[in-house]
C-alpha cells in the first residue's frame, strides 16, 4: 500500500467536498422544484377533480389526488371521472415518464394517443412555463402512490356507476326551461 502525497490528500478532499456539495445543491433544487409543483396544483385545484371526497365536502386524503368518485356528463361525449395522478404503477401514473406528464395536462395527449375529456383545461395549462409544468410533474412523481382504479370513461350510451355532475355549454344551460317564480311572501 502506498502512502498519499500531502498534494493527493489535498486534491482527494477538495473533490470529495465538492462532490457533497453539488449532491446538497441538487438535493435543495429538487426539494425546490418540489415545492414549487405542490404550490401550483394546490393554486391549480387539482384536488377539486382528482381527489375522492372533494365535491361532497370531505376530501379523502387517505387517497390524495388518487381519483375522484364524481363524473362529468359531457352532452354527446360521455362521462369522465378524474383520473388518478399518483405515481401507482397500476391505477396512476407510476408507468408515465415526466415528459408523459407534462404532454398529457398541457395539451391533452396521453401516451397511449387518447385525448383528455375536455373537462380538462389542457389549453389553460399549455400556457404554463415549461419550468412550472415541470414542477408539477415532479410534484406528482414525489405523491404517495394511491391504488385506486377510476372507472370510466363511458361513453355517451354506457351506463354509469358513479355520482354525476353534467357540464352543459353556456347555449343549452340557458335554453332549459326555468323554474316558476317562488310564491310571494305572506
Amino acid at each position: 500500500m502506498t502512502k498519499l502525497s500531502t498534494w493527493s490528500r489535498l486534491v482527494f478532499a477538495a473533490a470529495l467536498a465538492a462532490t457533497l456539495g453539488l449532491a446538497l445543491h441538487q438535493a435543495k433544487a429538487a426539494d425546490t422544484l418540489v415545492e414549487r409543483g405542490k404550490y401550483l396544483v394546490t393554486v391549480g385545484s387539482c384536488t377539486d377533480c382528482h381527489t375522492p371526497g372533494s365535491f361532497f365536502g370531505k376530501p379523502d386524503m387517505a387517497r390524495f389526488l388518487g381519483g375522484s368518485d364524481v363524473g362529468f356528463a359531457i352532452p354527446g361525449l360521455g362521462v369522465f371521472v378524474g383520473r388518478n395522478l399518483t405515481p401507482d404503477k397500476e391505477t396512476g401514473l407510476g408507468k408515465w415518464t415526466r415528459a408523459q406528464i407534462i404532454t398529457a395536462f398541457t395539451t391533452g395527449k396521453r401516451p397511449d394517443g387518447r385525448m383528455l375529456a375536455p373537462i380538462m383545461p389542457y389549453e389553460a395549462y399549455q400556457h404554463l412555463k415549461h419550468s412550472d409544468a415541470v414542477a408539477i410533474a415532479a410534484y406528482l412523481q414525489s405523491l404517495k402512490p394511491v391504488s385506486h382504479a377510476v372507472p370510466g370513461p363511458f361513453g355517451p350510451d354506457q351506463k354509469v356507476d358513479v355520482f354525476v355532475m353534467t357540464v352543459l355549454p353556456a347555449d343549452v344551460y340557458n335554453g332549459l326551461p326555468k323554474p316558476p317564480p317562488p310564491p310571494p311572501a305572506k
